[in-house]
């Protein structure tokens, strides 16, 4: 048995070291991490750590700043690069991991069990590791909800778990704003109603949890960045909390999204989302719970209505979208951690066999699709390839559209053009567009280019040397 559980060491150092080596294997791609990335280091370059630019002077109100910072930071330790925006989510991913199989272990369960589950979970391996919101709102509301469970049992830190709870909260109002408030609350309160009755639940609230001080501290640590946000850029509270927490979500397609399109997906949409971002685990689970229901009946009656409490923290992102349709796959994360202790609590000594090689499956699937982005696929995202092949520092600008990816590539000096006034009086520079709009450009404006490069993104690169001159005058503009 000892080594059948060393192969399990093997698989999560296995699992957790192939994400991290990845991190530096493909560009940041259009439109999520590019844009994301882009705002990281436009943080950083202008100095500017209060409110995230979605452009140089653009404020971004979509989200709270947490995750902006993550990157800012790994670029402030490590440099520019792919590698650094990324690594502070595959920490925070880690992290994550480290709690829930403590808390496992705590709990008298297999904390590698826990921890192999998160690590080598579809969405759990993509998301630690890629520049977006969710890793660090699964992470704060992991500190949360253990926070909440421990206090809740009592003790002699009873208190402190308290605390961690809010301040898990704190940092998910940082992250992605009252959302963690409502995933809390659609675990916590119906889980408190079923251990305790209607006025039980609020009874053992206001007995075991330090309500009055902890929201305080929750208060203190998050409320001064959005009154600071709102004095900075007014009209972000309204935006955010309004636009983005209500109309998002209830309105079909909603317009009013300043920094993109609205999703409209099917109502209901979410569960199918879950079953594949939480393969291969996500098809385990209801296995195991048909397979393991004696047990489960036992547990029920004697295990602290901790089986209650992770199945509703697994299942609160879905209760929460089943009606949204402006939702995507990694909108389940937050409940994913639930699913790490889950299958701990069904799993069996005899399962080792069986569990290792599904475990398998996700590092496999990481392998093939890196292989495959850094055949060419990650290209047809992003602009890497086309600023690889800029070497003489000569201005450069986009026609019609610019991606983010071209932004963080150029490090912001690639400028967005529509007409010729841009480019007056420069006598060598680059164009970069689809194939169409750049002929007509060029021949209207009667320029000298060369067709430098196509990339497998659509667009191509024109190394401009001069601008003919379209009569006499302007022959004294190039030559003085």
């Amino acid at each position: 048995m000892k080594y059948r559980e060393n192969h399990l060491w093997m698989i999560l150092a296995f699992a957790l070291l192939l994400r991290l080596i990845s991190l530096a294997t493909y560009p940041l791609m259009d439109t999520t991490e590019a844009r994301y990335g882009e705002m990281a280091r436009l943080m950083v370059e202008t100095g500017n750590w209060l409110t995230p630019q979605f452009d140089y002077g653009v404020p971004f109100w979509g989200k709270p700043p947490l995750f902006t910072w993550m990157s800012a930071l790994g670029i402030k330790t490590f440099g520019l690069s792919e590698f650094a925006v990324r690594a502070p989510h595959w920490l925070a991913g880690v992290v994550t991991i480290l709690l829930m199989a403590w808390m496992s272990k705590r709990l008298g369960f297999n904390p590698l069990v826990t921890a192999l589950v998160l690590a080598t979970c579809g969405i759990f391996s993509i998301s630690a590791g890629a520049v977006m919101t969710d890793m660090a709102l699964t992470l704060s509301l992991t500190m949360a909800m253990m926070g909440f469970y421990f206090a809740w049992l009592g003790g002699e830190k009873q208190r402190l778990w308290g605390y961690l709870g809010f301040l898990g909260l704190a940092c998910g109002l940082l992250a992605k704003g009252p959302l963690v408030l409502v995933l809390m609350g659609l675990t916590v309160m119906p889980w408190l109603m079923l251990q305790h009755g209607f006025v039980g639940a609020f009874k053992v609230l206001w007995q075991r949890f330090p309500i009055v001080t902890g929201i305080l501290l929750m208060l203190m640590v998050a409320l001064p960045w959005y009154l600071m946000a709102e004095r900075a850029t007014p009209g972000f509270l309204d935006y955010f909390l309004v636009g983005e927490h209500f109309k998002r979500f209830v309105v079909s397609g909603w317009q009013g999204d300043l920094y993109g399109s609205a999703h409209d997906e099917p109502r209901g949409m979410i569960w199918w989302f879950w079953l594949q971002a939480a393969f291969p685990w996500s098809f385990v689970l209801p296995i195991l719970l048909v397979l393991r229901r004696l047990k489960l009946t036992q547990w029920m009656k004697e295990e602290n209505g901790l089986f209650s409490f992770l199945m509703l923290w697994l299942l609160s992102p879905m209760i929460l979208f089943t009606m949204a349709g402006n939702i995507l796959p990694a909108y389940v994360l937050p409940g994913i951690p639930a699913l790490g202790l889950l299958l701990a609590m069904l799993f069996e000594k005899r399962d080792v066999n069986w569990f290792s090689g599904i475990s398998m499956v996700l590092p496999l699937l990481l392998m093939i699709m890196m292989l495959v982005l850094n055949l060419g696929k990650a290209d047809t995202r992003s602009d890497r390839i086309i600023f690889s092949k800029v070497k003489d520092g000569a201005p450069t600008f986009y026609l019609n559209e610019r991606p983010f990816s071209g932004q963080f590539y150029s490090h912001g000096q690639a400028k967005l053009i529509n007409d010729a006034s841009a480019i007056e009086g420069l006598n060598h520079f680059h164009l970069i567009g689809k194939e169409q709009a750049l002929h007509d450009f060029v021949s209207q404006n009667q320029l000298t280019c060369s067709d430098d490069f196509s990339s497998p993104s659509g667009r191509q690169l024109y190394d401009c040397q001069q601008r003919l001159p379209k009569n006499i005058s302007d022959l004294a503009l190039i030559f003085p």
